[in-house]
């Protein structure tokens, strides 16, 4: 491991590289942020609060689908993200890749949602504080919270988790399916659990205030987690490997350990949630009800791994999904069951968190367990550890 005094020439430039090609961006979006939230009068009065509704892991542009970032967001992606009612997204603004490769990448996924930002201030907003949260509730706009689903791009140097987190990322995933230098994913046989790195990376981001997920880390690795950080971490988007297992899945008893240290399980809205057909909404729901058995109602949420737009199932579409699917069994990255539509049936509309609240109600889960899971539980945990 190096610190950033020493680091080599190369990966210092790169480094001074990659913050310089986002300064522009990155400060051009908190100006734009820091306008549109001081033009009220302070003393003004305010309508009450909007109820609060998170989705851990989704976005307002295209996702699950290669070169997701290749275009800007269309008028009506932006449409559907405000007709949602989704306050708040974990939105993926890394690459993958090979260390040096994901590095450099990142970059410019970074570069593009910044880009978003500035140039959609009425529709997005930036969040790196549960203030952010309730700012975006306040003026309907959507929140992007800055996410990664690999660690993989900070390579041997800690201090990358300075310079992240300033740009505003506010999660990150220790592994994706297969191994890093941190530790392993969920798709690895023998999972070896954290290494003396992936040790050292839980702690520095327990200290720099970064939520920790372990959505595609296998179940040691996943435990060792839970165990080595003084904070809650989260799995945020995931489903119950007691109702059908599958890879993706957790364990119920790593799920007891993430409620038993305050954190937060999403469950997701892929194919990983029955054993045959297009999941249905009854088969989220039974992911949902088994998380609030086994962790309680303080501990479960929604992080659909979806768009907010819904997928329009035609041949178009179904062509492009196998060949992305067929392209990640390739690389070793692809689950189980990837070449089957990547939505639940009855939730592939704008609305469907309306629809899980309804669903839940309908089945006697109190209106205050309900605000829960589609969004105060995830309010609560990014306050614990983001502060």
């Amino acid at each position: 491991m190096t610190d950033h005094a020493n680091l080599t020439r190369r990966d210092f430039a790169r480094s001074a590289a990659f913050a310089a090609a986002l300064a522009p961006l990155a400060s051009s979006n908190l100006s734009a942020a820091t306008r549109t939230e001081s033009a009220a009068h302070p003393d003004a009065a305010r309508p009450a609060q909007p109820a609060i509704r998170i989705d851990a892991l989704a976005s307002p542009g295209p996702f699950n689908v290669p070169d997701r970032t290749a275009r800007p967001l269309s008028s009506e992606m932006l449409d559907n993200a405000r007709a949602s009612g989704i306050t708040a997204v974990n939105v993926t603004v890394n690459a993958f890749g090979e260390a040096h490769e994901a590095f450099d990448a990142t970059a410019r996924e970074l570069g593009y949602w910044f880009r978003e930002l500035a140039t959609h201030p009425d529709r997005l907003l930036q969040v790196r504080s549960v203030d952010d949260i309730r700012a975006a509730a306040q003026s309907g706009r959507l929140g992007l919270i800055f996410g990664f689903q690999d660690a993989v791009m900070l390579e041997d140097d800690l201090d990358r988790l300075r310079m992240y987190h300033d740009y505003g990322v506010r999660v990150i995933q220790l592994t994706y399916n297969l191994s890093n230098h941190i530790g392993d994913g969920c798709l690895v046989p023998q999972d070896r659990g954290l290494s003396p790195f992936g040790v050292r990376v839980v702690e520095a981001m327990n200290a720099r205030g970064i939520l920790i997920d372990l959505s595609h880390c296998g179940q040691r690795t996943t435990a060792d987690a839970i165990r080595t950080s003084a904070r809650p971490v989260a799995v945020t988007h995931s489903g119950c490997d007691a109702v059908f297992a599958h890879p993706r899945n957790k364990r119920d008893t790593e799920l007891r350990a993430l409620a038993d240290k305050g954190g937060v399980l999403g469950i997701f809205m892929m194919p990983f949630l029955n054993a045959e057909g297009p999941p249905q909404l009854e088969h989220f729901i039974a992911h949902v009800e088994h998380a609030l058995d086994v962790c309680g109602e303080d501990h479960v949420g929604v992080g659909s791994d979806n768009s907010i737009t819904p997928t329009v199932a035609d041949e178009a579409y179904l062509k492009a999904l196998f060949a992305f699917a067929d392209e990640r069994k390739r690389l070793g990255i692809g689950a189980p069951r990837e070449h089957e539509v990547l939505f639940v049936e009855g939730l592939n509309t704008v609305d469907r968190m309306q629809k899980i609240g309804d669903a839940l109600r309908a089945r006697g889960h109190t209106a205050t367990r309900i605000d829960k899971i589609l969004g105060g539980n995830w309010v609560r945990l990014f306050g614990d550890v983001w502060a």
